[in-house]
């Protein structure tokens, strides 16, 4: 699953409007004759722009594996290679998104798009003129892992300020779909693109920056950060905002949630792709299995602004995280590759919508000016579990085979489950979403 978190709620204690007063001035103003979500100028240019971003990110994605694994037949590097470029969401988002709350957010993106267009385009024009290396290769990972940091913590905070309150839930089903999109078409492109030539996936990716950079120069939205005192230590910003999420029971509830089912998801992919193999799935049968992630996603991001004005946040903690677990039950029995797609299928379905409403309530809770540093712990901690996930997978695999894989991942969506419908934080939580509706 490609979520940003998923956690948010109303806390106990949280001020009725907080986080409306996010960078970029007063969101309140516009609930009355709101546009249409479409001709949101700025709204539409940076996700026109994210939109080919996400796609080409997806894209090169595919192709860094296929290109270490040709180039030095190492089946370990090519494992070094995704974890070197995943490693600064360990790293940087706790202090992204403290500086993030400094800076001038459009002017993050910016130079985050400029230097991810460098650091692509460098691995194209190494390979055209035969001269790219393995620490060539890690390095630009690395680098372009960073930059997508402080990008994603930016773009997130920055949203209050281009879209009203009452069009939340409609920009974050749309940035889903964007995502979901992505993950639907990405992969097949790139392989597609690397048959033709090794340096095209990456090219389309250095090119797909490009054209997001001139997007963003046309947000004419104020993106800075309004402060009603100067900016403390950056150590001390940090703790305050972990001070805050202290008192939030609700996100905090589930962002561990959150990182445990993405610790799941990354785990059955490989669990997916082991068992279609058993099953007699060809290899492009296996890809479209997994293809079904994102058709599910996509489909759940269209249908999450309908079920985000009817189903409360504490409803939609509850009630996914079991979705989740009784879905993955009758995986461990299907007999053949055609009934591994239904059900990943319909558990890619539900991501969007838990992303949506229970993200989408984070808005409407934290303080504007700390927006970034919130952001970037639960991105910290339910992004931090991905790259362990390919561990538990092979893991599993080795000691049970893929069936005993997935009742082992089953077991661990049940404790998800009965976490999320324990504990008191999310039992308490107030259905605020519905409120706000999902005007488009």
């Amino acid at each position: 699953m490609d979520r940003e978190v998923t956690g948010g709620e109303r806390g106990a204690g949280a001020v009725e409007g907080a986080g409306r007063t996010a960078a970029g001035g007063d969101r309140g103003a516009a609930t009355a004759g709101v546009r249409p979500l479409w001709r949101n100028r700025d709204f539409t240019l940076l996700w026109c722009g994210q939109t080919l971003s996400v796609l080409g990110t997806r894209t090169s994605a595919v192709a860094v594996p296929l290109l270490v694994l040709g180039t030095t037949g190492s089946v370990r590097k090519a494992g070094v290679a995704g974890f070197v470029a995943t490693l600064p969401y360990l790293l940087f988002y706790l202090p992204a998104g403290a500086l993030v709350d400094r800076w001038n957010r459009r002017r993050v993106m910016l130079w985050c798009d400029a230097g991810r267009a460098v650091v692509l385009g460098s691995v194209p024009l190494a390979l055209w003129a035969g001269q790219l290396t393995y620490p060539h290769l890690l390095l630009a990972g690395f680098a372009g892992g960073t930059l997508y940091v402080f990008f994603s913590v930016a773009e997130k905070a920055a949203l209050p300020a281009l879209v009203p309150d009452r069009q939340l839930t409609a920009a974050l089903a749309q940035e889903e779909a964007k995502s979901r999109g992505a993950a639907l078409a990405g992969p097949p492109l790139g392989g597609l693109l690397y048959g033709v030539s090794h340096a095209l996936p990456f090219a389309a990716d250095a090119l797909s920056y490009v054209v997001s950079f001139g997007a963003l120069l046309g947000v004419r939205a104020d993106l800075r950060v309004r402060r009603a005192a100067p900016a403390a230590r950056l150590r001390t910003e940090i703790a305050d905002a972990l001070r805050w999420l202290r008192g939030q029971h609700f996100i905090r509830v589930t962002m561990v949630c959150v990182a445990l089912v993405n610790l799941m998801f990354q785990a059955l992919n490989l669990v997916l792709i082991v068992l279609a193999a058993r099953l007699g799935a060809s290899t492009a049968t296996t890809g479209a299995v997994l293809g079904c992630f994102g058709l599910g996603g996509l489909a759940g991001a269209l249908c999450a602004p309908w079920l985000a004005r009817r189903v409360a946040p504490r409803t939609v903690a509850v009630g996914a995280t079991w979705l989740w677990a009784l879905l993955l039950a009758p995986m461990a029995a299907v007999s053949a590759p055609w009934a591994l797609a239904a059900v990943a299928t319909l558990l890619a379905f539900v991501g969007p919508v838990w992303n949506v409403v229970v993200s989408g309530y984070q808005y409407q809770v934290v303080p504007g000016h700390m927006l970034g540093r919130i952001k970037s712990v639960v991105l910290l901690v339910s992004w931090g579990a991905m790259p362990f996930g390919q561990l538990l997978g092979g893991f599993l695999l080795g000691l049970t085979g893929p069936r005993g894989a997935v009742v082992a991942l089953l077991g661990l969506t049940l404790g998800v489950a009965l976490l999320a419908t324990l504990a008191p934080g999310v039992r308490r939580a107030e259905p605020a979403l519905r409120a706000a509706g999902a005007a488009g």
